[in-house]
This record gives C-alpha cells, structure tokens and sequence, in this order.
C-alpha cells in the first residue's frame, strides 16, 4: 500500500498526503536554495522525522513501563554542507523537566531513543549528535 503521495505545486514547492489519514503537509525549498522558506524544507524534515522517532519510540518503552513523558521535549539543529550539498550533522537536544525515571530507566530511555528507525536509516556519514538534559 502507498505511503505517502506528493505533488510538485510548482514554485518550488510540494504537498504530501498521507495516504492512510488523509492528513497533508507541505515542503518549500529553503531561501538560500532559491525557495521562499515558507514552511518546512525536505530537509528540515528528516530533521524533524529524528527527533519525532526517537521521542516517540522513548514513549512506547515509557508507556510500557509506567513512566509518564507528558512534557519532554526537543530542540533539533541542522548543518547543512555546501559541496555536496546535503545535511551533514543533525544537533537534538532533549529537556524533561520534572522527570521522575529512575537513573536506569532514563539510561534505557536514551539508549532506546539512540536506536530508533530514522537513526538507523540515515547515512553514518550524517553526524547526529545527541544530548540529554535530563
């Protein structure tokens, strides 16, 4: 079954549907690569699908094990390279205040957030550089 079906809407702009929920978004080329920067670039969506995977796998295991993860949160910064052009590190910075895990189950947590899908489906030439403040 397809998963996602996407549209060139021309101006350097596109719209994808997910396909199973019907929901959209859209992509716009960054300013600095000729687009109007007016919404998420491809690129900032693999930075953004990182982040999104690892919280989310996090909260499976937390979910699982009686941990409430209501409130963490994360920031991601992505460098971008010149020649070629592509992303060449991925920063995540992960807060949680107030969390209340174990000193263990914190260290599986990030071990577990470590190991998520699109971690392990980008290019080990892409740096992801990931910090825990909690």
């Amino acid at each position: 079954m397809i998963t996602i079906k996407s549209k060139y809407e021309g101006g350097l702009r596109t719209t994808m549907e997910h396909v199973k929920s019907g929901n959209t978004m859209q992509t716009d080329a960054p300013v600095d690569n000729n687009g109007k920067g007016e919404t998420f670039s491809p690129t900032d969506t693999v930075a953004a699908a990182l982040g999104s995977c690892m919280m989310t796998v996090m909260a499976i295991d937390g979910e699982k094990n009686g941990i409430d993860m209501s409130g963490m949160r994360l920031e991601v910064t992505k460098v971008m390279s010149a020649s070629p052009r592509r992303i060449s590190a991925l920063k995540v910075d992960f807060y949680w205040d107030g969390c209340t895990a174990s000193k263990e189950d914190r260290a599986k947590l990030k071990e577990i957030g470590r190991n998520c899908p699109v971690a392990l489906s980008l290019s080990e030439s892409l740096r992801q550089e990931i910090a825990f403040h909690f």
